[in-house]
């Protein structure tokens, strides 16, 4: 259990390995199957992992699925990859591939598959077995339009996670999960210019938690809400201009500190403050029965926003925040630019985004870079690509070849 324990852990405490300044006050959110919280295309990306509002493509999956319908092609397939910790390791990274397919005016089926390995890795006690642990999510969505300018979607998931070498202590995880979004994408006039306002909300992730040990001790999964705010003024017919911003919370409850059961335990019941092992030992055994451990996922999200030790001023710095701009071309050559704040006691990835594109009617290809500005994100001066297929073109495409 303690390999399992470690692989857990490993990607919210490698964003804090250089985050010294406040090595005393860091209450980072713990959660498992961490790389669903990867975001998994470049044109996000670039734009400070901005989505929930901005103009509907092929990637609307991870962002916001109730997107959709407002696309305006009847189908689309993306390719993404990302590469993962490059400044540390070659060989750890996630590749998705989602697709859309607009069933009529007003509906639309979409779905994705991830797979983010974590490379091979060598037993700690025996270097001469080596396994490959990894995770993968498979989902299905399906949005419709309410309105000429409001659609919902509802999404369900299926979760897989292989992280340490099969004995019997530790298994393969996995879990269900479902979304549930919402996204309004109207019209207001600027100066003259019709521009195009969005909003969008998405809850992902709300779901069974997933066990590693037989069911004995369970991690909860990242459920997220997600809202977004989108703006896009045409300057002319060629040039135009989009402004997004995302906010983003967790509704995982705050796992308790070992120095926050103690002083409860002193308080309340007269333990003794100074014996270490006894404390540690008490400590375990009440967040895998009565405490953490035992929280539902249901009452762990109604739980999440008011658990914070320090109160609602915590709860604020619970909550991440994105901004973007993308500058569009013909709406074929694309420049973007972002910034990601998370607050320095819950991880500190903090880091500014850039990225292009470049669309034609048959393919659009992105890319986007992460410059961390803490030194602490995972992501940081990693370059990482998305190419995308029209299905509308590529059949006028064929159409024509025909003719």
């Amino acid at each position: 259990m303690k390999r399992i324990s470690f692989i857990l852990t490993f990607f919210t405490l490698v964003a804090m390995l250089k985050a010294q300044d406040v090595k005393n006050q860091l209450n980072p959110i713990y959660h498992g199957v961490t790389s669903l919280a990867i975001a998994p295309d470049a044109r996000a990306g670039g734009l400070g992992d901005v989505g929930a509002a901005t103009d509907p493509d092929v990637n609307s999956q991870f962002w916001n699925p109730a997107k959709y319908p407002f696309c305006i092609s009847r189908a689309g397939v993306s390719l993404n990859y990302t590469p993962w910790l490059r400044q540390l390791t070659t060989d750890i990274d996630l590749a998705n591939i989602t697709g859309y397919y607009r069933l009529g005016d007003y509906d639309a089926l979409s779905g994705s598959l991830r797979y983010f390995s974590l490379g091979e890795v060598q037993l700690m006690d025996d270097e001469s077995v080596t396994f490959k642990p990894y995770e993968m999510a498979v989902d299905i969505a399906y949005s419709r339009m309410l309105s000429e300018t409001f659609s919902a979607a509802v999404a369900l998931r299926y979760i897989y996670s292989d992280l340490a070498y099969k004995d019997d202590e530790t298994k393969p995880g996995s879990a269900f999960a479902a979304d549930v979004a919402l996204y309004h994408n109207g019209y207001i006039n600027l100066s003259g210019h019709e521009s195009q306002l969005g909003w969008g909300l998405n809850i992902n992730n709300i779901g069974s938690k997933i066990s590693y040990d037989g069911g004995n001790t369970s991690e909860f999964i990242p459920t997220n809400l997600r809202f977004g705010l989108s703006l896009l003024v045409p300057f002319d017919e060629y040039n135009t201009m989009t402004i997004a911003a995302d906010a983003n919370k967790l509704l995982v409850p705050t796992r308790p500190t070992m120095e926050q059961y103690v002083k409860h335990m002193v308080e309340t019941e007269g333990g003794e403050a100074s014996d270490y092992e006894q404390n540690y030992s008490d400590y375990r055994t009440w967040l895998e029965g009565e405490g953490y451990y035992n929280i539902s996922p249901i009452s762990g999200i109604f739980k999440s926003f008011h658990d914070a030790p320090n109160g609602f001023k915590e709860e604020l710095q619970e909550i991440q925040w994105s901004v973007g701009l993308e500058y569009a071309y013909n709406n074929q050559f694309f420049l973007r630019g972002g910034y990601h704040y998370e607050h320095p006691n819950k991880g500190n990835r903090t880091y500014f985004t850039v990225g292009a594109g470049f669309k034609m009617n048959v393919f659009s290809l992105d890319a986007s870079y992460v410059i961390s500005t803490a030194q602490s994100n995972p992501l940081d001066q990693t370059l990482r690509f998305s190419l995308a297929f029209d299905m509308d073109g590529i059949g006028d495409l064929l159409g024509r070849r025909r003719r």
